[in-house]
């Protein structure tokens, strides 16, 4: 596969199925991640993998509560607020593995550091045939006392960029994009 034909294929996937994901292939998408260009070279990240169902059922229901009791400044009413209060909605939509990249010390680029490895992890798991979504819902709630004891992060980490990846039977049609508007300053 071309790397272009990767840019184009993966997308945003929110339908999994309960296949498990190798060990093999969870390895292959972290060494992608670190290979990611990073400020000073510091390399400031960590992975959790979480695979146990029930975890991540757990952190699903305690995540959206702590979403809906922390935004009360209504950015998210609609449809998120609506899936928020579902009962039957599931933040990580029943991926079997959520792999959180967290920066291991505090610094003024680790936002970009994490982002930057987080993509090449979604590219890679693409070009494995899975698919992967990054799920902001839960970041919140993770990098909380909570969140953190829930998946014995180190306190001193910050989650930056939970990846949820399992088995798709279809990957979403593409979406539009808009074009660019370039600016050529000489």
């Amino acid at each position: 596969m071309y790397f272009d034909q990767v840019l184009a294929g993966r997308r945003a996937v929110r339908e999994y199925t309960n296949e498990a994901v190798d060990e093999k292939s969870i390895r292959h998408m972290i060494d992608c991640a670190v290979k990611a260009p990073n400020a000073i070279n510091q390399q400031p990240w960590a992975f959790s993998v979480v695979r146990n169902i029930a975890l991540l059922d757990k952190i699903s229901e305690e995540a959206k509560l702590h979403m809906l009791s922390t935004n009360n400044d209504g950015r998210h009413k609609g449809h998120l607020h609506t899936n928020l209060e579902d009962p039957g909605s599931h933040i990580f939509y029943h991926a079997p593995v959520l792999i959180l990249i967290s920066a291991t010390e505090v610094g003024h680029w680790i936002v970009e550091d994490c982002s930057l490895a987080a993509q090449n992890l979604m590219l890679s798991a693409f070009e494995l045939g899975l698919g992967s979504c990054w799920i902001g819902c839960a970041q919140g709630f993770l990098n909380s006392e909570r969140g953190k004891s829930l998946i014995q992060l180190p306190e001193q980490w910050v989650p930056i960029a939970p990846i949820i990846v399992g088995h798709t039977n279809d990957f979403p049609a593409p979406t539009s994009r808009k074009v660019p508007e370039i600016r050529w300053v000489s």
